[in-house]
This record gives C-alpha cells, sequence and structure tokens, in this order.
C-alpha cells in the first residue's frame, strides 16, 4: 500500500462515495475534490466539502496511517492548517490541530471494492519488466500514444535541467554551456563524466584562442585529459612538449586528469576517449561558435554534416598515442551523430527556448528528434514485444522515460496507462 493509491482513490473517486461519514460519525459529502498537489504542502488543493451539514473550503492531506501527521511533523508547520479533511488507510490515532481542535478523519481502507485492491496489489508484485504487459492490449492506442508523448516531453525537460544546472555555473555563458553539453555527450554514457570533467577544466575561450591550429588544440584536449603516453613517437613527444608550454601559459598545471579517470574497457576503438578527442579539436577548429551551430541548426542533415570532422592525420592512423593501426579511423558514425542531437543539441534548444521565452527553439529541438529514426535498444524492444514500436527519436525517447521513471520505480498510479487500467 502506498499513499499514491490513496491520491488515485481520491482522484478518480474510485470508492464507495454513498453515505460517507468521518471516524467521528459525522455525515460526509464532497462537492468538489480539489486539485491533485504533487509540490510541497497538502496533497489535494481548493476542496469544497460538507461535514455534519456545515460547509468548508481548503486543502485535503493523505496517509496511509493517521499518526504519520505526527511523524511528518505537520503539526507544527503552518501550511497544514488549511487541512479540512485528513484522508487515511487506517485510523490508528486521533488527530489534532495546534490550537487543540480536532481534524475530521476519513478511513479508507472499508471503502475500496476487494477487485480494486487486488488489481492494485498485483501490479506492485508483479514480476515482469512492465507491471502492466498481459493487460496492455486493454488500453486503447490513444491513451498509449499519448503517454508515450507525455514522457517523451517529461524527458527532454529533464536533459534541460541538467543544461541550465550548466548554464548557472557558467554565469550565464551560453557558448562554454554548448562545450560543455558536447564533450559531456562526446564521451557517451562510458567517459561522459570524464569529458564534463575536462570541459570544465579546459575553458572553452582557451581552445579559441587557437582555432587556427589543430595540433594546440589537440595538445590542450589531450593533455589536460591526462591521457599522453609515454612513448618515442615523435608525435607524442611534440605534443607533451606543447602542452606543457600552454599549461604554463594558461594556468592549467594541475588541472590535469588521472588516466584511471578514463575507460576503455569494452569499448570498440572507434569510441575511444582519445578519438573522440580529436574528433573534438577537429569541431573546434572548424565551427567559429558551437552554440550558434546548434541553435541555428535547421535539419538533422546539417548537423551531421557538421559533426562529420575530418581529424588531423595522425588520428586517421592511431586509436591511442603511440600505436599506429593499419585501418583508418573511421569518423564519427550516425548513430553517434544522432546520439549527440537527441543528448545535446535538442536539450540545448529547449533550455534557450525557456530562457527566451520563444516556442520556435523548442519546436525545433521537438522536430529535430522527430526526424530521427527510433532507437534500437533493450528498453525499446520490451515495448515492441507489446506492440507499442515508436517510430521517432521522438517516441523512443518517451519509451525510455517511461520504462525508466514509471514501470521500474512501478509507479503505475502515475501512468495514463496504468490508471485506465485500474479505472476499468
Amino acid at each position: 500500500m502506498t499513499e499514491d493509491f490513496l491520491h488515485f482513490l481520491w482522484k478518480f473517486q474510485r470508492f464507495e462515495l454513498r453515505s460517507l461519514t468521518t471516524t467521528s460519525g459525522e455525515k460526509l459529502e464532497v462537492i468538489a475534490f480539489g486539485q491533485h498537489n504533487r509540490d510541497a504542502g497538502p496533497d489535494f488543493q481548493n476542496a469544497r466539502l460538507v461535514i455534519g451539514g456545515m460547509a468548508w473550503a481548503g486543502n485535503v492531506e493523505m496517509h496511509l496511517k493517521a499518526s504519520d501527521w505526527r511523524r511528518h511533523a505537520h503539526t507544527r508547520d503552518a501550511v497544514y492548517d488549511s487541512v479540512i479533511l485528513h484522508v487515511v488507510w487506517e485510523n490508528d490515532e486521533d488527530i489534532l490541530r495546534a490550537d487543540g481542535t480536532p481534524i475530521p478523519t476519513l478511513e479508507m481502507r472499508h471503502l475500496v471494492s476487494p477487485p480494486l485492491l487486488n488489481h492494485y496489489r498485483q501490479l506492485l508484485q508483479s514480476t515482469s519488466q512492465i507491471a502492466c504487459a498481459s493487460q496492455f492490449q486493454e488500453v486503447n492506442d490513444l491513451t498509449r500514444v499519448g503517454m508515450v508523448h507525455r514522457t517523451a516531453a517529461q524527458r527532454l525537460e529533464r536533459k534541460a535541467e541538467f543544461v541550465k544546472i550548466l548554464h548557472e555555473q557558467n554565469k550565464q555563458d551560453w557558448e562554454e554551456t554548448a562545450y560543455q553539453l558536447l564533450a559531456h555527450n562526446f564521451g557517451f554514457k562510458i567517459n561522459g563524466e570524464p569529458m564534463l570533467r575536462l570541459s570544465v577544466r579546459l575553458p572553452f575561450k582557451v581552445l579559441q584562442k587557437h582555432r587556427n591550429n589543430l595540433f594546440q588544440l589537440e595538445a590542450l584536449l589531450l593533455g589536460q585529459s591526462g591521457l599522453q603516453a609515454e612513448t618515442d613517437d615523435e608525435y607524442t613527444t611534440a605534443l607533451q612538449k606543447e602542452y606543457t608550454f600552454l599549461a604554463h601559459k594558461y594556468g592549467l598545471q594541475g588541472g590535469q586528469l588521472k588516466p584511471q579517470e578514463w575507460k576503455f574497457l569494452r569499448l570498440r576503438p572507434a569510441n575511444f576517449p582519445t578519438v573522440r578527442l580529436a574528433q573534438l579539436a577537429a569541431l573546434i577548429q572548424q565551427q567559429d561558435s558551437l552554440f550558434s551551430l546548434f541553435i541555428n541548426v535547421e535539419n538533422r542533415e546539417q548537423i551531421e554534416k557538421a559533426l562529420r570532422v575530418k581529424t588531423s592525420d595522425y588520428w586517421q592512423k592511431h586509436y591511442l598515442l603511440g600505436k599506429e593501426t593499419e585501418q583508418k579511423v573511421p569518423a564519427l558514425g550516425k548513430s553517434s551523430v544522432e546520439n549527440i542531437i537527441i543528448n545535446t543539441v535538442a536539450p540545448l534548444l529547449a533550455t534557450y527556448a525557456e530562457a527566451k521565452d520563444n516556442q520556435d527553439f523548442l519546436d525545433k529541438a521537438v522536430a529535430l528528434e522527430e526526424a530521427l529514426p527510433a532507437e534500437q535498444n533493450h528498453i525499446t524492444a520490451h515495448w515492441k514485444d507489446l506492440q507499442l514500436t515508436p517510430r521517432t527519436a521522438y517516441e523512443s525517447q518517451g519509451v525510455i522515460e517511461l520504462y525508466n521513471e514509471f514501470c521500474k520505480p512501478k509507479k503505475c498510479l502515475e501512468c495514463s496507462i496504468g490508471a485506465t487500467l485500474l479505472r476499468k
């Protein structure tokens, strides 16, 4: 049993509404159930009730046990003085306001039908990856697609929150923010965090001063990464020498990452952080402004062309410093470009849209994701088994968010699909 279940019962009136009485025996009539409040404060606001023949307007608070009111210290919180009804599953204690007057209480455990309660418990206790899998086809397409689009928007908004944090840390500098976000996503899941740390320790404004010299950009990025190898390779020796000079010039000493912060195990060579840093250096050389590139992008092809940079001759033949390969090192792949659009370009556009109060940038973010093919991974495979196949990256982002944020934590009551099944 969870408080969310009480919220569900109240919000959708899924309990016996006839002849309601409070625990003290007063007749209770609900005129308006109020609005569900997901922020701090009482659970439902602006409710209207008639208790013992007297009309009340105010808020409703819910707990599994009445004594939770005291445990949550609501008696000492003036915000809860506005509560006109305490809805509980079990009334184990009489609750008083700060002024000593009793709070009318409604006990729910005898008001819920056994089939509904059993259905809810089955969802909570399900061992399936998706709790409602066996009943999923009972929900109409409109509800399913609507939930996917809701979670796609939620996922984009959540990613935009991360961009906002970077933007604040960079004192509203969009260029540094775009650079750090891109660096973070150039590391993808495996090396995203060390890439972000590197970008913070090596500011974009320093790299911009050397835009016309690809070797110096490589020296700064690879040197600050701590990945320079001890070899007699001519390029590596020159790189170390150049980095030492530039690090002293810009006060970068002591900011190098440690080699053990980077991961190479189980990565394809094309995804090695050394290769990604060389590609990032080439991109910075070719783009005067990363922020302008992302904000002014018109379509997928434009950003794909910009990201498929040609690295220096050395990195055409090396995955690691000092170790030449017989095969040519491939450019950034199609799936990697699409990943960067989803995780860098779209969230940046969404954040900028909010900052400038301009819906056009948010529309562009969504349009970019809708122009990409759906992602293929173990999560999207679960939904395909249930005949919910995402057609675009926007929809695959939606089913990933649905799985991670609703299915895994069993938040079925907050999901339109789960709530629909329980309302039947």
